[in-house]
């Protein structure tokens, strides 16, 4: 991986606080934060990706990486508060939060006690209820309990030499996916954070934390906007603490990804980048990273997130929805009385009306394709902003159904291709239904509506045909007195012959 980032140490009041940095210094704060026996590097995957949109800080908790311990026993609370301190230095308004492990339940603690600092959280396999697997528990907190005390932390290590590799056989297992795709490199940069000397009582310490702040029964005061990824081989941190955000929190995003532990990050890299790449609305995915997004792109994506809050595919999406879309949208501008496409046209693109009016034409007879060109065109409706076109294309790949062109002031168009919209779609799958339900209802309205002019137009031909039919009655009623009289006059004549 490209490594574009710098070191720095913050002090807030006596307490140093090491972190990596990466972004443009001024954009929104991304704070990242590691988990249980680990460092800022826990969250590297992530970084160069994040530091396309964001100004990201990665922090050493204190206690683990280069970071010194607290003064006091370590508590979540205590790391929450520091970083609330932390916040209010580095930020001038609220950040997002990204969380792995221990780092996730300090996420979460820190958007219940502060809400007005987190605009929204990426949970990455976070701690929940604080009680750990039962491996965990077996194997593990033994050394970890025992490494709270000198002779303990010598007797450990002391094991550790004369055993090669005993923690790192008994965590593999519990850490890692069988068919994990970490590399090797990342494998042995987070063993060694975990085997950093000087850290045993600040891990023994945590692992009494965690178990303390048990987020159970608080989770459903979150208003945060969050996505959760979850490890579905997680063996650190068990999927029973999903279970506890399904019910208690259910407007979390949480998704589980096969193939990962607790570390998707680096097991499931592409896919775990994906997906954060489409929660924070994130232009690009895994290419170009450490290179920042140009400012007028971001100002573009932001502006199109809030006028989509007022169109027909962004109805009931959430600004973190409405964020993810914009971000795939694609600006397009035509000048009054272009073509934007034609009936014969195969196409597979969607537009959204912004700006303007499109003008939908349609030749009742089929016989030419393109506009202009035959003097039977006729003008079936207008497209104003917000409304959307295309979809039925987009589905299926086939023709259009009639020719679009650019109103009389020209047009701006939002722009989404059938391939951008399902990969949406599979990274979101709760955004893809809410855009495929939003698309069918916008259809089926357009429908309805042409159902309704149909029917007034036949309403109107049969008034018509009544109106003629009345105006046709006094003069059929004379032409048959008239030709009664005359047949009476004519028979007259004959009896008198």
């Amino acid at each position: 991986m490209e490594q574009a980032y710098s070191e720095r140490d913050y002090f807030i009041g006596n307490q140093k606080i090491h972190a990596v940095e990466a972004g443009k210094p001024g954009r929104q704060v991304a704070l990242l934060i590691h988990g249980w026996s680990s460092s800022w590097y826990a969250t590297s995957p992530l970084l160069g990706l994040l530091a396309q949109r964001f100004h990201c800080i990665a922090v050493d908790l204190p206690g683990y990486g280069q970071s010194p311990p607290l003064k006091e026993r370590t508590t979540i609370p205590a790391y929450v508060e520091l970083l609330a301190d932390l916040i209010e230095e580095v930020s001038d308004g609220p950040v997002v939060l990204v969380g792995h492990s221990m780092g996730g339940m300090t996420s979460v603690t820190l958007a219940l006690t502060h809400p007005a600092l987190v605009e929204r959280m990426v949970l990455l396999s976070p701690t929940i209820s604080g009680r750990l697997s039962t491996s965990i528990n077996l194997l593990i907190s033994p050394i970890t309990m025992m490494e709270r005390f000198g002779l303990g932390s010598l007797l450990v290590s002391s094991v550790e030499r004369t055993v090669v590799g005993l923690t790192d056989r008994l965590m593999r297992p519990v850490s890692f996916a069988e068919r994990s795709g970490i590399t090797r490199a990342d494998y042995e940069h987070i063993r060694h954070d975990a085997r950093r000397p000087g850290q045993g009582k600040v891990r023994a310490e945590c692992f009494t934390a965690m178990r303390e702040n048990d987020l159970s029964g608080r989770l459903n005061k979150i208003e945060t906007p969050t996505l959760i990824l979850w490890g579905a081989e997680d063996n650190t941190v068990p999927l029973r603490d999903a279970g506890v955000v399904a019910d208690e929190w259910p407007q979390a995003d949480l998704r589980i990804i096969p193939k990962a532990g607790h570390w998707p990050h680096f097991e499931t890299p592409d896919i775990t980048r994906r997906q954060v790449a489409s929660y924070l609305g994130l232009p690009r995915f895994s290419d170009q990273l450490y290179t920042p997004v140009a400012e007028d792109e971001l100002v573009e994506i932001n502006e199109t997130a809030q006028f989509l809050a007022h169109s027909a595919i962004g109805n009931d999406l959430n600004l973190a929805q409405r964020t993810r879309l914009a971000a795939q949208l694609q600006r397009k501008e035509f000048k009054p009385g272009q073509v934007i496409v034609h009936a014969a046209d195969e196409g597979e693109e969607l537009f959204i009306i912004q700006n303007g009016v499109v003008e939908v034409w349609k030749d009742p007879d089929g016989i030419d394709p393109h506009l202009h060109s035959h003097h039977k065109m006729q003008h079936m409706a207008n497209l104003h902003p917000g409304q959307i076109t295309g979809e039925l294309a987009l589905f299926d790949k086939e023709k259009r159904s009639a020719d679009l062109i650019a109103g009389p002031e020209g047009v701006t168009l939002l722009t989404i291709n059938r391939e951008k919209l399902l990969a949406l779609a599979e990274d979101d799958a709760v955004l893809g239904a809410r855009l495929m339900w939003n698309m069918s209802t916008a259809m089926s309205k357009r429908v309805r509506f042409v159902l309704w002019q149909l029917n007034r137009a036949e309403e109107r031909r049969l008034a018509a045909l009544k109106q003629q039919a009345r105006a046709l009655e006094p003069a059929v009623e004379r032409t048959f007195i008239g030709r009664v009289v005359a047949d009476q006059g004519q028979l007259r004549s004959n009896m008198n012959a």
